[in-house]
């Protein structure tokens, strides 16, 4: 007769973990922007720790704080095997949770190519003979993970501030369409056929007088008004430069998290629109949404410039009725690409650097308030307001000296300068986005 010896379970249930409130605690780990590191970091070392390892460790804290483990339980789990993580049930375990999220698409999993010779020690190379090769693969996150994490910010960011029924764009034009809001008029060809009957049979008796069979005529036909709804192209500038992590404060993590919040809410709510995100710091990039979470600031310096024409170049592409950028940033612009040809390409070439892939020289000067950056940047903001561009600011920073730069750089644009802090800056950001939607646009 064969016996069954049962025992206490000591570990968790991996199915009925709730893997979105799991994403949730996550976030901290997925939106690192390095604020914990030392400020004298190269950009080598910056880059996140994308290793299992290091997404165990995280699961494993994100587990506790949700109380679905304790200490208790993991000493236990880790006794049973010697005191040893590696070969343990709690290992084992955590890696059905990893397989759980890349089966539900919240993460993915990529091996990283071997580089010849290296050594088997360091778990990339073909170790000894009989024994099998160690894999070097790291984790990402995917389009359905970041939407998440935009999901969870959105409903946390706004949760303290009362409920929010954003609709489409509307402003101080009128079309055609279902939902009568305002009088009729004569139908024009490519207007939505609904039909102000009233209004209709009044133009014919009015032409022809009051006999059966009334005749319609093509100018008789008049159609119901309704608020123009308009499209919207969005760029989100977002200052990755040194001081964003700088001085005690950590104000990068806050503006990815508004970011992806403003991501979810424009992708739900505003079918039409369109948004993306550009990266300014010694240059400027174009960031897709996917990539966002991992990005961390480095050693850089603040070419605004750069930025806004890269900004300015994606909305022109756009085909939208209403263009603007959000620009994230704390301080004053301190770089500018010097083109050979520059008249100034002399008398700064020396303060300057070459950067990788570019044949301009980055002209650099930490102080601020360059006149010859401060020329550059303004140059740019003329070339969005002969765009059409609205440039709305959100200064993380409040020193006395920015407030001139602020001012005329959205006075040029018509757009708006808001003097924010992490704490404050979602309010700023999201309510000032969702009042832009739902009043008219004078």
């Amino acid at each position: 007769m064969k016996l069954i010896r049962y025992s206490e379970f000591t570990g968790f249930d991996v199915f009925s973990v709730d893997l979105a409130g799991l994403m949730g605690s996550l976030s901290r780990q997925l939106l690192d922007s390095g604020f914990s590191d030392d400020y004298r970091w190269t950009r080598h070392q910056n880059e996140p720790d994308d290793s299992i390892d290091a997404l165990r460790q995280a699961l494993l804290r994100a587990l506790m704080e949700q109380g679905v483990l304790d200490e208790m339980d993991v000493q236990k789990m880790l006794a049973e095997n010697n005191g040893k993580f590696r070969g343990s049930l709690l290992e084992e375990l955590i890696n059905k949770l990893i397989e759980r999220l890349i089966d539900e698409g919240y993460l993915d999993l990529k091996e990283l190519s071997q580089e010849p010779g290296s050594e088997a020690g360091d778990g990339t190379g073909a170790g000894e003979i009989g024994q099998p090769i160690r894999r070097k693969v790291k984790f990402e996150i995917t389009e359905k993970g970041i939407d998440l994490l935009g999901y969870k910010a959105l409903r946390e960011l706004m949760s303290s501030l009362g409920r929010s029924s954003p609709g489409q764009h509307t402003t101080s034009h009128l079309d055609t369409g279902v939902e009568t809001s305002f009088g009729s008029r004569k139908y024009e060809y490519g207007d939505t056929l609904n039909l102000d009957v009233n209004a209709t049979l009044m133009s014919a008796i009015a032409r022809e007088g009051v006999r059966v069979p009334l005749g319609l005529d093509y100018g008789d036909l008049h159609v119901y008004q309704q608020d123009y709804r308009s499209s919207c192209a969005t760029v989100v500038m977002l200052d990755c430069s040194h001081s964003m992590i700088l001085y005690g404060e950590d104000r990068f993590t806050p503006a990815k998290k508004v970011t992806l919040a403003l991501a979810h809410l424009i992708r739900t709510q505003y079918p039409g629109d369109s948004l993306k995100i550009v990266l300014f710091h010694d240059g400027a990039e174009e960031l897709p949404l996917v990539k966002l979470g991992t990005t961390r600031v480095g050693p850089y310096h603040t070419n605004t410039a750069e930025g806004l024409k890269l900004a300015r170049r994606i909305l022109d592409a756009e085909r939208k009725d209403m263009k603007q950028i959000v620009m994230v940033t704390d301080g004053k612009p301190t770089a500018a690409f010097i083109e050979p040809t520059h008249a100034a390409f002399f008398n700064y070439r020396r303060y300057s650097e070459v950067l990788p892939g570019e044949n301009r020289l980055l002209y650099k000067n930490s102080m601020g308030n360059d006149p010859f950056v401060m020329a550059e940047t303004f140059k740019e903001v003329q070339a969005c307001r002969r765009s059409g561009i609205m440039i709305n600011t959100f200064m993380l920073a409040s020193e006395y000296y920015l407030v001139d730069f602020v001012k005329k750089m959205t006075a040029m644009t018509r757009g708006k300068a808001y003097f924010a802090n992490p704490a404050n800056l979602t309010q700023f950001v999201l309510m000032d986005f969702l009042k832009r939607r739902t009043s008219r646009t004078r």
